[in-house]
This record gives C-alpha cells, sequence and structure tokens, in this order.
C-alpha cells in the first residue's frame, strides 16, 4: 500500500481545476495559454455557441417534409417547452413570441452543462459571473421589457393591492422591488452552486487517492463515477430549471396584477 501523500493539498486541487483563468490544461499535455482577452470559461462559451449553431444546424433541412432522426428530437424539445413552459406562464401570444428565447437559453445551458461532463472543458456555469449574464437578461425582461409594455406607472402600480392602506402599499411596492433582485439572485445562485457543487464532490473523492494511496482506487472511483451519473440528470434538470422559473418570472411581471 503506497503511504498517503503529505505535500498533496486536496483543496488546491479542486481549486485549481474549478477557477477561472489564462491556461488551459488538458490531459496529458502541457497548459494551452489564452489569449489576455479570451479566459476559459470564455472559451466554453464560445465553444457552446459554436455548438448551438451545429445542433441546429445539422437538424435543419430544407427538404425534410417530416423530421426524423436530430431533427425530430429538437422538435419534441422546442414543442414541450411552447406547450409546457412558455405558453402556460406567459399565455398564448407572449408563449409564442418567447418560445425561440427560451429555447436557446435552455439548450445554451445544456450544451454548456454538458461540455462540463467532458474532462477535456471547463465548466462555465460553475462560474458566477456566467449564471449573474444570464440571470441579468431574464431581469432586463421583468422590468425594461415589463415597464416598455405597461409604461412606467402601470409597472409600479400593479405591485399595489386594492382595499390595502397607503401606508402598507408602499411598504408592499418595495417588497415586491426586491422580489425582482431576489428572483434574478435565486437564478444565478441555483445553477452557479448546483453545477459547482457536483464537480468539486468529483474531484474532492478522485482526490482522496493521492491522500490515502492507491488502495482506496476502487471506492474512490465508485463513488466518483456515481456522482458523474448523478451529474448527468442534474445538466438536463438545471437547464429545464432555469428555463422554467425564467418564464414563470417574466410572466409574472408582464400579468397586470402579480
Amino acid at each position: 500500500m503506497s503511504s498517503p501523500s503529505k505535500e498533496f493539498n486536496l483543496e488546491e486541487y479542486i481549486l485549481h481545476h474549478m477557477q477561472n483563468g489564462y491556461q488551459w490544461n488538458l490531459p496529458f499535455l502541457p497548459p494551452i495559454e489564452l489569449p489576455s482577452m479570451i479566459s476559459l470559461h470564455a472559451l466554453m462559451i464560445l465553444f457552446g455557441t459554436g455548438g448551438l449553431l451545429l445542433l441546429f444546424g445539422a437538424g435543419y433541412r430544407y427538404e425534410q417534409k417530416v423530421p426524423s432522426g436530430i431533427t425530430n428530437a429538437l422538435e419534441a424539445i422546442v414543442l414541450f417547452i411552447r406547450d409546457k413552459i412558455a405558453i402556460p406562464n406567459l399565455g398564448q401570444d407572449d408563449g409564442r413570441k418567447f418560445t425561440p428565447f427560451l429555447c436557446t437559453l435552455f439548450f445554451f445551458i445544456l450544451i454548456l452543462n454538458l461540455l462540463s461532463m467532458i474532462p477535456l472543458f471547463s465548466t462555465a456555469t460553475g462560474n458566477i459571473n456566467v449564471t449573474t449574464s444570464l440571470a441579468l437578461i431574464i431581469f432586463s425582461f421583468m422590468t425594461f421589457g415589463a415597464i416598455q409594455r405597461k409604461g412606467i406607472l402601470a409597472f409600479f402600480k400593479s405591485f399595489l393591492i386594492p382595499g390595502i392602506a397607503w401606508p402598507m402599499q408602499l411598504i408592499i411596492v418595495l417588497l415586491e422591488i426586491l422580489g425582482l433582485f431576489t428572483r434574478t439572485f435565486a437564478l444565478t445562485i441555483r445553477l452557479f452552486a448546483n453545477m459547482l457543487a457536483g464537480h468539486m464532490v468529483v474531484l474532492a473523492f478522485l482526490g482522496l487517492v493521492a491522500l490515502f494511496g492507491w488502495a482506496i482506487l476502487p471506492v474512490s472511483i465508485g463513488l466518483a463515477v456515481f456522482i458523474l451519473l448523478l451529474e448527468v440528470l442534474v445538466v438536463f434538470l438545471q437547464a429545464y430549471i432555469f428555463t422554467l422559473l425564467a418564464a414563470i418570472f417574466i410572466g409574472q411581471a408582464y400579468s397586470t396584477h402579480h
């Protein structure tokens, strides 16, 4: 049995693999230095955008009258997002209008999540700056989009509850405004924390080999594989939840009273 390593720092090992930077560490190869304008997670976003374009480019056929293969799968997901997420939460008209946006949001997050499952790539959705940027897009629809549609007075009036005294109305309006930021924060943290935590647990199990020796390798690999299988479910679930909450929050902001 090999002795545990006294020099190995498990915390540094995990942070090194999770943090953003300007080096792309590939297995069995020297690190690749990235340009100063493109960080590792920014590169993952570019890959995700390219994957999104390739996915729908491969699925789109001018000559196809009946979808099949990848086209059929993509159409089924798009119809699910339209009929089960967009229309129930935004109404018939707005639901159809927002379906392309919600589909883009879902597939973009899903591709970034799936890339993080491949050892060659990094976890862009485990970066709070990335999830904050996505959440701020939803926040802009909840505020500026709603103000553009209703007008600024009607926007704040929609927070009021009839029959309540004005001092209480003021408190309610302030709480509703705070709620807009709370919903944005919830979108940010939910995706970031779930993607970060899963990968940290996998790295922690793998790092146990360096701490306790090769004798623990079967247990370490078994636990890591088990968590990875759960992560496959999580990457789909988190893309779905983010898209669902986005539709709910935008629908609430667009409604007359919420």
